[in-house]
């Protein structure tokens, strides 16, 4: 991730995002190891009090961006806990 180019690759392929999945993205390469809530989305991503289910649709658009047949996938989902890199 380039953060002054705006631009995201992965291998030779390069990536075009959203602003909010740009924005996610680099929230969870700023702590991979991180795993991240809803609600801390939320807080980074947009504002407080935000509808919690836009994670949803932005780690759905953002992982349908990052993988292709046959990668392996980069978002890691615990389901009940929250979202981060795989």
């Amino acid at each position: 991730m380039n953060l002054e180019m705006h631009r995201v690759t992965r291998g030779a392929r390069v990536i075009h995002l959203g602003p909010t999945e740009f924005r996610l993205l680099q929230l969870f390469l700023a702590e991979p190891q991180r795993l991240w809530s809803r609600a801390a989305i939320v807080d980074k991503v947009w504002s407080p009090g935000r509808d919690e289910r836009n994670v949803d649709v932005a780690v759905k658009k953002l992982r349908a961006a990052l993988n292709r047949k046959g990668e392996s996938d980069a978002i890691r989902t615990v389901r009940g806990a929250g979202y981060g890199m795989a």
